[in-house]
């Protein structure tokens, strides 16, 4: 027995040895046919008041599918693959309106709104009717989405050669009748994410910068302050993606413009007015304008008793011929009057129109609409200049994907920075009047374009949701430092949003797509791994210790009695 015992050691490790390269050789064929990876950006998660909306899980793991599922299909383990161009809204909504089972989402934008890739962002590629087309499609499902409590992981990722392909192959084994299952293969969307958290005391930072006006010797009293606002931060669908090149990106272009001419102004004594100007960047604008809120109430009852008017700048780069004052005090108002005269005279220079609306206030709502009504709270007289007729509703036009460079309108910028300019100059020097250009074209106070442009091509490829820029984030001392060269004593003051709003981490990832055969084919190669193991295992048994051997590895052992015998 003792001389038998090493030959059935090896016999059994020889086997050991077997079985492990079955389980390698299984293994492999589901990890080894990784077709893509792709980056891929979260769905907003956030809460108001406790309230949940936007998607609300992160982990992805299910097959692929396309529009082309039959009807009646079960969906519950299936990530749909939906091409905006191809985008059927009313499906979208009926799915999510009446909480339909559903694997996941994934939507695929167009290469235009890549702001990463350059090629993509050329102007010309693209039609002017598509690119309206893709961004009223864009507003509608962001307006659906946004508010909306979506029990599935929602995704958006950028058209490219590879996943169009995967979403070509998906599409025709739908319409042939056999869609992606465990049973008949196809292709697996994974994304590994940890479970999002709530971002822990969210912080939004102002930061301001004074132009002091020249004083007369002698004179006790306080300077009036003239106010130009702006809130740099942006909300959106997709946080990541969230660049707000009009909302208002066009806004910051404008205030840091003015600032830079209104310096030159103001470095010549002989030129300086008797008004200080002070420069906000405002956060957490859509958040009813909480940061503008914060930053108000830091100044002393002085401060703010000082300001003649405060001028608030809201997505003023994509309009035609008309703009919008917006104010809080009735039409009739004096102050409101000879704010409203002024900038219409000079509109009509420009050869365009400023309209008036007026919206009241309720001091006790904490919804806010414009940044104005921040500063009317306070009984301090200040206006909205926008593109945008009417206010927006709680959340939206306040930087989404449909905003983004494709549709800002230079010119229109330029233009709207001359109307402020002229107009506050004209204020502060009481020149009044009809054609008194203070910034004339091709002198050394006109506007400057490239500037302008720069500052809208830095804009539109940054992200800007407020919790989600740190305190010291990259583009926050970019906008210190660029008021720091144009005005004097510049302040940045952090804050943390109010509580009323709550938002999640994890806003993008890696997506692994994965070419899965089908359990038939997997049971087949098995088999035919196993049948081909067992033949090479018998014929090295058989030709290197004999026939015997072999029989006795499947003999049943002697009973411990016959071994006593």
């Amino acid at each position: 027995m003792s001389s038998k015992n090493p030959r059935e050691r090896q016999m059994l490790e020889s086997i050991y040895s077997m079985i492990a390269l079955v389980f390698i050789l299984v293994t492999c064929v589901d990890l080894c046919d990784a077709a893509t990876v792709v980056d891929v950006y979260r769905l907003i998660q956030y809460d108001i008041s406790g309230v949940p909306f936007g998607s609300r899980f992160a982990t992805l793991n299910h097959h692929a599918g396309s529009l082309h599922f039959a009807p009646g299909a079960d969906l519950s383990r299936t990530v749909l693959v939906i091409p905006v161009r191809e985008l059927n809204i009313t499906f979208v909504k009926e799915y999510i309106s009446q909480r339909k089972p559903l694997g996941g989402l994934l939507f695929l934008l167009p290469q235009m709104f890549n702001f990463g890739n350059r090629e993509a962002a050329t102007e010309g590629k693209y039609q002017v009717r598509e690119k309206e087309l893709m961004n009223t499609v864009l507003a509608e499902l962001e307006r659906l989405l946004i508010h909306a409590n979506i029990p599935y992981p929602v995704y958006f990722a950028f058209e490219d050669d590879d996943i169009d392909a995967v979403l070509a192959d998906v599409k025709r084994s739908d319409v042939s009748g056999q869609p992606a299952t465990a049973t008949t293969g196809g292709y697996k969307l994974v994304v590994s994410a940890p479970e999002p958290k709530k971002i822990v005391s969210p912080s939004i930072t102002n930061i301001q910068g004074w132009l002091p006006g020249l004083k007369a010797d002698g004179d006790p009293n306080q300077l009036p302050t003239i106010a130009i606002v702006a809130s740099y931060d942006t909300f959106g669908t997709a946080p990541a993606l969230s660049v707000g090149s009009d909302s208002n990106g066009s806004g910051v272009v404008a205030l840091l413009e003015l600032a830079r001419l209104f310096s030159l102004l103001y470095s010549n004594p002989k030129t300086r007015g008797r008004y200080n100007l002070l420069f906000g960047l405002t956060s957490g604008g859509p958040y009813n304008y909480n940061g503008t809120h914060k930053w108000l109430r830091s100044f002393d009852q002085r401060q703010r008793e000082s300001i003649d008017y405060a001028i608030c700048l809201n997505s003023i780069g994509s309009w035609d011929n008309e703009l919008w004052i917006h104010v809080s005090k009735p039409p009739e108002n004096a102050f409101i009057k000879q704010i409203f005269e002024g900038f219409s005279t000079v509109a009509e220079e420009l050869g365009f129109e400023v309209g008036l609306k007026h919206k009241k206030i309720n001091i006790s709502n904490p919804r806010v609409a414009w940044e104005h009504e921040q500063f009317s709270k306070l009984r301090v007289t200040a206006a909205t200049l926008s593109e945008l007729s009417a206010a927006p509703e709680l959340l939206e036009s306040t930087g989404g994907l449909s905003d983004s460079r494709h549709f800002i309108n230079e010119t229109a910028i330029v233009r709207s920075i001359k109307l402020v300019a002229e107009s506050i100059a004209r204020h502060i020097y009481g020149r009044q009047g009809k054609n008194i250009q203070i910034f004339a074209d091709n002198t050394s106070l006109a506007v400057n374009s490239p500037y302008i442009r720069s500052w809208v091509d830095l804009l539109s490829k940054t992200p800007r949701v407020a919790p989600f820029l740190s305190k010291n984030d990259p583009f926050v001392t970019a906008l210190k430092k660029e008021l720091e060269d144009h005005t004097r004593e510049v302040n940045v003051h952090h804050e943390v949003l109010d509580g009323m709003f709550t938002l999640y981490d994890s806003t993008k990832a890696k997506l692994n797509i994965y070419q899965v055969a089908s359990v038939t084919f997997d049971l087949l190669l098995l088999l035919v791994l196993g049948s081909y193991l067992i033949t090479l295992f018998t014929f090295l048994v058989i030709t290197t210790r004999g026939l015997d051997d072999l029989i006795s590895l499947f003999r049943r052992p002697p009973s411990r009695k016959v071994k006593t015998a």
